[in-house]
């Protein structure tokens, strides 16, 4: 018996890990460059946890040689804990972050440069917090920013701007995009390029240490690892063997780290999935993957592409509708689990039926934590919390965005209505002078702080503050409407607010003026009135939010319990779940406009993203799949995602399409456009002797060729195939 047979025979016995061909091919092909690239499902991290366990067993590896780079810490604790539970006799492997690992090699160079450093990311100390009333900011990333946001603006950056800036910040860094292209990279943040080189500088100068972020570790341990020969060999000469997991996700300059680190000895093994590539905002290279055989000629392909996760159709409905993008490579992802429920697709009438229809579905169920509810856009969870709260259902929110009760939106609201129990506090009324009718200068507003009788902010606007005349008559109707709403219901309060108090009228030229997205604000307002709606009092509205906010914190301690899930799309990937809803399907959210528009000017690159998104989000379910889409959101109609017009035509072939449907359709879908960059494609190409490598097979070698059919050898035996079939599908590669 030959000795991997015998080391896969163990497993299974010890393990219970019996593995597949593609899977054995995997474990065994130890030298060189393999990317293994593994669908949905396919037991991946399995796989990836027997190849180091082979190395080590049957190639006699030292564990200590081998360098397994992972995406998050919490992926590389998993493999860690499954790597020990498989081989519990085995010293440890090496698995980390590629973070951890730049910062071991920027840690080394400082030490070896005596340059002193801090880090200005991660939780903060009220020491390095010092004096806030200074004029220096304290010594943490977003402190700085916010800083010299306020220096060169000369105004306070919002938190969406903020997560705007560091995106901005963190892509630039990640793509290593020189310094005279900043401004070329799109920002919704004004004067963000300046705000970068201002950020460089004061990390360099503004300190008697060098200030580094999170990026920096990347960006320093890459240019050191270039320049310092000496460090470069140190590392390349501790690991004969790396493995990169999760490579879809990761960045140009990781991946050039990669890269250095195994220059010498070439064994690199990339695992990734490039139809699960869904963090191009960050920085991932996706088209990194489809160019490996550029970096490395040699390189073997694999493809896992049997799922073990889900059912029939699932599996068959999410293969067929990934086809939709072009730039992939062709993979097949098939099943031998059986067929369970069809997906099904719900319209409803208007939104809020949405989360009533959910509640009632996921009442019925006894395992909660088999059900995940998945959506694109954080703003979606909060209706969601709110209707399940009421219904009694608990729930685990795997990112809470506790940001969205703090939003300046909701803090105008809740001035608004505390202006309705009093009107002589200033303070409030300077928070919200500028978004109602009357038009308060801050000249006017600068008068009025300065009189201090107890009296009524308008009577003394209109006693002793000079006004225009248009202004008189808009700030008596605003006292009179603030009056005439006291003990008014919070709906009706919030309604009263937006229209006849003017606050919509002030979004909207907000939007104009700064940027804001109009439909992310309409969305917090909808989202506050669908929280009002029901409640008696402003009183009850105000403790609903603060009851809310706490719920959204303490829903983490669910995670181990009886809840349902709640997740984004982004957070969702790698999770699996009995039954997944997939909600707010409409054109605009999923894909997003930004999405559409950058499609309609020639670039598929978001628009492909998107589909991956969606994909991700099919793919974690393993028995059941709806998706929930509507016609109607606050008063407006909404078109259903085209995305789920090519779901609906995959899993009901025959059946016509609705008119407005089969327009989007036609416009959207592409056919499917097999793509394997390194696949041969002309049967010139093919000669008997050739070595060859087969998706499924592994490598062989051409022994006949005749016309329409070959003959290869495999390891285990002579395969005849199809000329034509393996062109067309690009299942042979140059081995």
């Amino acid at each position: 018996m030959k000795a991997s047979d015998d080391f896969f025979t163990r497993n299974i016995k010890q393990n219970g890990v019996s593995l597949n061909n593609v899977q054995k091919q995997a474990v065994l092909q130890t030298e060189g460059a393999l990317l293994l690239l593994a669908s949905p499902g396919s037991g991946k991290t399995t796989t990836v946890i027997m190849r180091i366990g082979y190395l080590i067993e049957e190639k006699g590896v030292v564990p200590s040689r081998i360098k397994a780079i992972t995406f998050s810490r919490a992926s590389a604790a998993d493999m860690k804990e499954r790597f020990k539970r498989f081989f519990p006799d085995l010293p440890p492997v090496d698995f980390s972050t590629i973070h951890s690992m730049a910062f071991e090699v920027v840690r080394e160079h400082f030490r070896k440069t005596r340059t002193a450093y801090q880090i200005i990311e991660g939780d903060i100390s009220l020491e390095e917090l010092g004096d806030l009333d200074s004029d220096s900011p304290p010594l943490h990333k977003k402190f700085i920013l916010r800083h010299l946001y306020k220096t060169i603006a000369r105004e306070n950056i919002t938190d969406d701007q903020m997560d705007e800036l560091t995106t901005y910040i963190s892509f630039i860094k990640n793509k290593m995009i020189p310094e005279d292209e900043w401004s070329n990279v799109p920002c919704n943040v004004k004067e963000a390029g300046r705000i970068l080189w201002e950020y460089e500088t004061y990390k360099r100068l503004g300190s008697s240490k060098l200030l580094i972020d999170y990026d920096d570790m990347l960006t320093i341990a890459n240019e050191v690892l270039e320049r310092d020969r000496e460090l470069l060999r140190k590392y390349q000469q501790r690991y004969d063997y790396v493995l990169t997991d999760e490579s879809q996700d990761t960045s140009m300059v990781q991946h050039a780290i990669v890269e250095k680190l195994v220059r010498e000895h070439g064994n690199l093994c990339v695992v990734a999935d490039d139809d699960q590539s869904i963090y191009s905002w960050r920085g991932a290279e996706p088209a990194y993957l489809l160019n490996f055989r550029q970096v490395y000629p040699n390189a073997v392909t694999l493809f896992m592409e049997q799922n073990y996760r889900s059912s029939q159709h699932i599996v068959k409905a999410a293969n067929q509708f990934i086809k939709r993008n072009k730039n992939r490579y062709d993979k097949n992802m098939f099943t031998h689990n059986s067929s369970h429920k069809p997906i099904r697709i719900r319209s409803f009438a208007d939104y809020p039926y949405q989360t009533k229809y959910l509640v009632q579905e996921i009442q019925k169920v006894e395992s909660l934590r088999d059900v995940a509810v998945l959506y694109r856009n954080h703003s979606s969870s909060i209706p969601l919390m709110n209707e399940f709260d009421r219904a009694g259902i608990p729930f685990y929110m795997k990112d809470a965005d506790i940001r969205f009760f703090s939003h300046w939106v909701v803090k105008d609201i809740l001035n608004f209505m505390r202006m309705t129990f009093t009107d002589k506090r200033v303070d409030i009324m300077e928070e919200i002078h500028t978004k109602l009718n009357g038009y308060i200068t801050k000249q006017q507003m600068a008068v009025l702080k300065g009189i201090d009788n107890n009296e009524s902010v308008f009577d003394n606007l209109l006693n002793y503050v000079p006004l225009q005349d248009y202004q008189r008559k808009q700030v008596q109707e605003v006292k009179e409407t603030l009056q005439q709403m006291k003990g008014m219901p919070p709906l009706e309060a919030i309604r009263v607010i937006r229209n006849r108090l003017g606050y919509e009228k002030a979004i909207d030229k907000m939007c104009e003026r700064l940027g804001f997205s109009k439909e992310y604000l309409t969305g917090i307002l909808n989202t506050l009135e669908a929280i009002a709606d029901t409640l008696e009092t402003m009183e009850d509205f105000a403790k609903r939010l603060k009851h809310l906010a706490s719920l959204m914190k303490s829903s983490k301690s669910n995670k181990d319990h009886n809840a349902v899930t709640f997740s984004t799309l982004h957070s969702a990937k790698g999770l699996e779940f009995e039954r997944v809803y997939m909600i707010d399907l409409i054109d605009g959210i999923l894909p997003a406009s930004a999405d559409m528009e950058k499609k309609a000017g020639g670039n598929q690159a978001l628009l492909e993203e998107a589909v991956r998104l969606f994909y991700v989000g099919m793919t974690r379910a393993k028995r059941e799949l709806e998706l929930l889409t509507y016609q109607k959101r606050d008063g407006e109609k909404v078109k259903e995602s085209p995305f789920v017009a090519d779901v609906r035509s995959i899993v009901t072939p025959d059946k016509p399409l609705p008119k407005q449907e089969a327009s989007v359709q036609a416009n959207t879908v592409k056919p499917a456009v097999p793509f394997n960059p390194n696949a041969i494609t002309s049967a010139a190409q093919l000669k008997i002797g050739l070595t060859v490598q087969h998706r499924s097979w592994g490598r062989g070698e051409i022994v006949q060729l005749s016309g329409e059919r070959m003959d290869i050898r495999f390891q285990a035996e002579v395969k005849k195939l199809s000329v034509k079939a393996c062109l067309e599908m690009g299942l042979l590669e140059p081995g």
